[in-house]
């Protein structure tokens, strides 16, 4: 047995098909199937029923698929130890970041993060944190960029900053601070189900047992819902990042809540036993480094996430 080989058996696992799963791996189909039948004659065993299509994995198929998971994760690490041991910071960072968040941080630091360690590769994905959550256990991701759960126990958790939710509406309020029960949930727009944001506004106004049919739209993205704001069509509540970039007259449409503001934690989540922790000090630091001031306050409340 070599990796080579559990390489070649979850190429075939992904793609169902064999000669799919060469051109994956950069080899002729005859290559790839002969590597897997000396495994196979090596343990006396059969990884995949040939006889379906699509090819599907064996009883022993499936639990040998996913102890070669672990394993070439093992071995991968290897080589990620001795390149975190060196002075240099390099490697690839395979980051997960939430729609909320990605369109109004990453323009604050991954260019500069880039220029100051030209051998590091970003591959960076928009995700939803269940997503982002399912990628990092099966090794897909390196690191998360999201709001963690309250008692996040089963991942390291390295905070990055503190956001206030603002108020923005088409509709002038008489205050310049809102209480949460004052939005008329018959004018609120929200994020479509699945954004972890959308969850923490329903638990803001506590919308969650009130009829679904008062609120009047679902969006995919912060923008679409401003954009509606901004033709007199209603309600929204924004991350404070998602603010900065407001002219004037955006900004007239901003209302704070009342102290203790609700706010958000922004952290970068990873394994706990994650080996790159050079990447990700120098990730942390240039992300702060970046970060508005506006985006640390005291007198907060840290809105629950619930998935």
């Amino acid at each position: 047995m070599n990796l080579q080989q559990l390489e070649y058996i979850l190429a075939v696992d992904k793609h169902r098909h064999f000669a799919r799963a060469a051109d994956a791996c950069h080899v002729t189909q005859p290559t790839l199937s002969m590597m897997i039948h000396k495994l196979e004659d090596e343990y006396e065993i059969k990884i995949f029923d040939r006889t379906r299509q699509p090819v599907i994995p064996t009883e022993v198929g499936e639990k040998l698929i996913i102890q070669a998971r672990k394993i070439l994760q093992e071995a991968e690490r290897f080589g990620e130890i001795c390149i975190d041991m060196k002075e240099n910071i390099r490697g690839e960072l395979r980051i997960g970041i939430i729609p909320t968040i990605a369109p109004y941080l990453l323009p604050l630091f991954v260019s500069s993060f880039t220029q100051k360690y030209p051998e590091v590769l970003l591959k960076i994905n928009e995700l939803t944190t269940e997503s982002i959550l399912k990628q990092l256990e099966n090794g897909s991701l390196d690191l998360g960029i999201l709001v963690p759960l309250d008692n996040e126990q089963s991942w390291k958790v390295t905070p990055l900053y503190v956001e206030p939710f603002l108020v923005y509406s088409a509709r002038s309020f008489e205050k310049n601070f809102v209480l949460a029960e004052e939005i008329d949930v018959n004018d609120l727009l929200l994020l479509e189900e699945g954004h972890c944001f959308r969850s923490q506004i329903l638990k803001l106004c506590e919308l969650r047992n009130k009829d679904s049919q008062r609120v009047q739209y679902n969006s995919g993205s912060l923008e679409t819902l401003r954009n509606l704001v901004d033709q007199q069509l209603g309600i929204t509540i924004l991350p404070k990042l998602a603010t900065l970039h407001f002219d004037e007259k955006q900004k007239s449409k901003l209302r704070e809540f009342r102290e203790p503001q609700p706010v958000r934690k922004v952290a970068i989540l990873t394994k706990r036993d994650y080996i790159k922790e050079k990447l990700i000090t120098a990730l942390k630091n240039e992300i702060v480094l970046n970060l508005p001031t506006e985006l640390t306050i005291e007198n907060s409340i840290v809105v629950p996430l619930e998935l």
